[in-house]
């Protein structure tokens, strides 16, 4: 049995192996070598209780494909990949919700191993080819800049809209970058010193809890993946305004039912969204990724990195594969 470096989590613990085996691919699937994958929030969550997980986590990447049976063509081709495995027959995805399939899997979440490892595989229906002018630090945030464009798939941001993105972590920048590319009047709540000056780059305004007018934003997107941040976000919000959520996190929150019922407030939940898209702005260099990049590890330093990836202030931490 042919065994390959990886990272590992099982009860929550972290560890680094070198006798994980090489998944053989299945029909339909591509064995895919990962050439540099993205540690993300909730990558470190899963490490908190998230999900109970068993396995290879990790889900940002871009990889290399190194077998596809069937489907020869892809061999060689650097490759991103939706995260969502899907049936096809179920009611969610016979209805075009393929996302919410009933039987679904994730990679690096739920039911299927993920990226950090020197190969894992996905189907190739789920695959899409990297540009050749794309380099692999820009294209290692695809996932993430396709969750940030899905805002924009489920509300239309007009141009006299007053937004709000909450928390300056790795998502929200990349959610701020994607909302002022349609003009509205966007502010960021930020908390250190760092972030304020990378938004000021941008032409991006920054607020904090200080300076932050409550009750007047139209959309709020809460990015932190805290109870506190939450709380902000509402405070933030005018009546009849809309919240979207973009935080997963471990543990409930207590939240005041009555008071969104009485400011009838629209919540609407944010997860993954289109890659297509994702890869044309990351080609077309209209979203900055290079400056959220903080460190760069091994997969031999993996569990080093996550600990890096959880300190504060700290933005994406990527690791190279093999």
């Amino acid at each position: 049995m042919k065994t390959m470096q990886g990272l590992w989590l099982e009860d929550q613990v972290l560890t680094y192996r070198k006798d994980l085996p090489v998944p053989a691919p299945q029909a339909g699937e591509a064995l895919i070598k990962t050439r540099l994958a993205g540690i993300c929030a909730t990558d470190l969550e899963m490490t908190r209780g998230y999900y109970p997980f068993t396995g290879v986590p990790g889900h940002e990447f871009v990889g290399e494909v190194v077998e596809a049976p069937g489907f020869e063509d892809w061999v060689g081709q650097r490759v991103v990949g939706e995260i969502n495995l899907v049936c096809g027959i179920c009611r969610a995805c016979r209805a075009g919700r393929g996302h919410h399939c009933e039987e679904r899997r994730v990679l690096g979440l739920l039911g299927k191993d993920g990226v950090l490892a020197d190969y894992f595989t996905l189907p190739i229906e789920n695959l899409h080819p990297v540009p050749e002018t794309l380099p692999d630090e820009a294209a290692v945030f695809t996932e993430l800049l396709a969750a940030a464009l899905e805002v924009e798939q489920q509300v239309h941001i007009q141009p006299d809209m007053k937004a709000l993105v909450v928390g300056a972590g790795r998502l929200g920048l990349l959610i701020a970058q994607v909302l002022k590319l349609n003009g509205c009047d966007l502010a960021v709540l930020v908390r250190r010193q760092a972030q304020v000056q990378l938004l000021a780059r941008w032409g991006i305004p920054a607020v904090d809890e200080r300076t932050l007018t409550k009750g007047a934003a139209d959309l709020v997107v809460e990015a932190t993946g805290s109870p506190a941040g939450f709380a902000l976000a509402r405070e933030a919000l005018r009546p009849a305004g809309t919240l979207i959520l973009k935080s997963a996190f471990a543990g409930d929150m207590r939240v005041n039912l009555s008071k969104l019922v009485v400011d009838e407030i629209r919540l609407v939940g944010s997860r993954c969204g289109p890659f297509a898209s994702a890869l044309r702005l990351l080609t077309a260099g209209l979203v900055d990724t290079a400056s959220l990049v903080s460190r760069r590890y091994t997969l031999a330093q993996g569990v080093q990195a996550f600990e890096q990836a959880a300190a504060h202030g700290v933005l994406k931490v990527l690791v190279s594969g093999a």
